[in-house]
């Protein structure tokens, strides 16, 4: 019998261990997700401060091929979505270089978006695991822990981005692609499109979301903590 017991608390605390670990990406994911929508491109551009394109885009010329290139990153469709793009003049919306960029991305936004489902599904499963298995309370504390995880990863993050913004935005690039292929001239559409400015805009987004969400599950599980204490 004691065996069992030791046996079913060892299983659940790697099962909580789990779920700790699994918080913090899945709530940076959600985040990620809400901010691939046309409405968070419309909020960035409307930022007070935002720059103006001093090589010609208006605000609604941005409007227009922003939200092209965001339904590139969710579709299922090829390089040609982009590629096929033509201004008026008849010039190529993107360069060769911009679109072996964009190819990089989608596959990188597709990557984190299926991590970001299956995490989903994983917590749900694990968590109703615990509460089957009569550890609701362990179920709690690993919730509470996750997102205490999260908070002082996204602070972490905040004080980088507040300290040097471009260092991390550099060493974001450096790590999640290859090579060079992420820079580009400041009269290319990628960069006219979504300037430095809309990525600080864009990080802290990311990071006060997640902050959001784990703050509403730390709230949520210290209650349920003290009213089955």
């Amino acid at each position: 019998m004691e065996n069992a017991s030791n046996a079913t608390a060892t299983w659940a605390r790697v099962v909580a261990a789990v779920v700790i670990a699994l918080i913090p990406i899945v709530l940076v994911l959600t985040s990620v997700r809400l901010l691939l929508t046309q409405i968070f491109v419309r909020v960035d551009y409307a930022v007070p401060g935002f720059p103006a394109d001093t090589f010609g885009f208006s605000l609604q010329d941005r409007l227009h091929w922003a939200p092209i290139a965001l339904d590139y990153l969710l579709n299922d469709a090829g390089i040609d979505y982009l590629g096929n793009l033509r201004f008026d003049s008849g010039r190529p919306v993107y360069n060769e270089r911009e679109l072996r960029h964009m190819v990089d991305v989608k596959k990188l936004v597709q990557v984190a978006l299926r991590v970001w489902a299956v995490g989903l599904v994983a917590v749900a499963i694990l968590l109703i695991a615990l509460w089957r298995g009569r550890q609701t309370r362990q179920a709690w504390r690993s919730i509470r822990a996750g997102a205490l995880g999260t908070v002082a990863l996204m602070l972490l993050l905040g004080v980088g981005l507040a300290a040097a913004f471009s260092f991390v935005f550099v060493g974001f690039h450096r790590l999640l692609f290859s090579g060079d292929s992420w820079l580009f001239f400041y009269s290319d559409t990628l960069i006219r499109l979504f300037p430095e400015q809309f990525w600080q805009f864009a990080f802290a987004m990311i990071a006060l979301g997640a902050l959001v969400q784990a703050g509403i599950l730390y709230l949520l599980a210290r209650w349920r903590l003290r009213s089955t204490a």
